[in-house]
């Protein structure tokens, strides 16, 4: 028996209920996997450890001193949801995707949301992410975010909570589709037994979404990277050669008359859409980061002028701030008028004065954050964290208080997951991803990312974490 010594969690396990009974959506993969022999299972991880690194599935860790390429370890065991849970993930990311976009225009218009005080006026405009280029910006159809990938993690209770959104370059979206077909070749059988919903329609989803954007008749698309040293190269690499496009870096382009160009072996090529990886203010020298190497002088005059789409849209990261995203329940019910679908994680604004003074006084019991951090850095996990580190963080927080938001501490879900004594239970979350062109569509699967470490929650691949294939299931 693999779960036999398998321990009962006080937090929510996503294969077994609190009495240790397999719930429905795990039963055909349990029964199936229990065929399988301890020696076997431990093959089966070695083969997959080892298909990831001949695929090139690494990512750079900059303050690695022991090499700077790493896999992001693939457990065998997947996250599976149900079509029922996953509904109502789908529209809680669609109504949520709908609002930010109506709140981005808005502030780079009308800014009513400010003006009505939804949200603090001197929050967004002291954002670093609040690009005073874009003001009056109207993008190709209306959509500033056209990529998101919002984080969801399940409480005590097993109730979905979004702990943050990443708009500004959301990375993982190729570990999800390569996890999916390595674990497809580990349990061939037992996938095809259980019908699991397919991922490997995202490329040509993204492709199409990036044309739909596009202003040109040819609608010919570029993915735009930093380049082989950025720590998601992999995945630029991976989705152009899976969309069938070209790779470029910004020494590859050019801007003639307002429209950009590709150099190509035979010469210049029109270019009408960018999926770029590159940061908002590295895009352009000319609009913004002067000293920037990385971008395309007058690369945004080209996007203004109507003659190129660029995905995301710049400015959106300013609602990728952590202290946006405590509003954005307010915001869906300022723009939808509808309650969110899925709550945020409950949070405390240290900008304002009762937050801020309740923050100080229980940074032990909570997890704050650094508002425009990422990668689980400028973090304080306060039940984890030393004295020292309690007053140094209040410190920080009292020094900044617009830096800084803090939330509860969720033990966040477990998964079985493989493990040198067996099968054990690890935090996760989850990150779907969302693409909004002629209509806002979630691909019917996730990365789901795990703490590998026993009792962290730190799940973060740059933190030591690693990626389980997420399995949505048709019935």
């Amino acid at each position: 028996m693999l779960f036999k010594k398998y321990p009962t969690q006080k937090h929510f396990d996503e294969m077994f209920d609190n009495e240790h009974n397999c719930r429905p959506s795990y039963s055909g993969f349990k029964k199936g996997l229990e065929k399988f022999s301890d020696k076997k299972l431990l093959q089966l991880q070695y083969s997959t450890d080892k298909a990831q690194k001949s695929m090139g599935m690494t990512f750079n860790v900059y303050h690695d001193s022991e090499g700077i390429e790493k896999i992001l370890h693939l457990d065998l065991v997947p996250r599976i949801i149900s079509n029922s849970e996953w509904h109502i993930i789908e529209q809680g990311l669609q109504q949520r995707i709908e609002a930010i976009n109506l709140f981005i225009n808005d502030i780079y218009h009308d800014q009513k949301v400010l003006k009505d005080k939804i949200v603090p006026a001197e929050m967004i405009l002291s954002s670093s992410d609040f690009l005073e280029p874009c003001i009056g910006l109207d993008p190709p159809k209306g959509i500033w975010c056209h990529i998101t990938g919002s984080d969801i993690v399940r409480d005590d209770n097993g109730q979905f909570y979004i702990l943050e959104d990443n708009l500004r370059c959301p990375s993982g979206v190729s570990y999800l589709l390569e996890n999916r077909e390595i674990i497809k070749q580990a349990f061939p059988k037992l996938f095809a037994s259980l019908g699991v919903r397919p991922v490997a329609e995202y490329p040509s989803m993204l492709l199409n979404m990036l044309q739909y954007m596009s202003p040109g008749e040819n609608s010919t698309v570029a993915v735009l990277t930093p380049g082989i040293y950025n720590s998601a190269y992999f995945e630029h690499s991976y989705l152009a050669q899976q969309m069938g496009t070209e790779l470029v870096t910004g020494q590859d382009l050019i801007v003639d008359n307002k429209k950009v160009y590709m150099q190509t072996t035979k010469g210049l090529e029109r270019v009408d859409s960018i999926y770029r990886r590159i940061d908002d203010k590295f895009l352009d020298p000319l609009a913004f980061n002067p000293e920037s190497m990385l971008g395309v002088p007058g690369l945004f005059e080209a996007y203004k002028a109507g003659n190129l789409a660029l995905a995301n849209a710049p400015g959106t990261g300013v609602a990728d701030d952590k202290a946006v995203y405590a509003y954005i329940p307010r915001i869906i019910k300022y723009y939808l008028d509808q309650d969110p679908i899925i709550e945020n994680v409950p949070t405390y604004i240290c900008s304002e004065k009762d937050d801020l003074t309740y923050v100080l006084e229980n940074i032990a019991d909570l997890v704050v954050k650094e508002t425009n951090a990422a990668g689980g850095y400028g973090m304080l996990i306060g039940p984890k964290a030393t004295k020292a580190e309690h007053e140094k963080f209040k410190k920080l927080v009292k020094d900044n208080p617009r830096n800084y938001i803090a939330q509860p501490t969720l033990s966040l879900s477990t998964v079985p997951t493989l493990t040198d004594e067996g099968f054990a239970p690890r935090h996760v979350d989850l990150r779907p991803y969302v693409l909004y062109g002629e209509t806002i569509e979630v691909v019917p699967g996730a990365l789901t990312r795990v703490a590998l470490v026993k009792d962290s929650l730190v799940v973060n691949s740059s933190q030591g974490g690693g990626s389980k294939d997420t399995w949505v299931l048709f019935d």
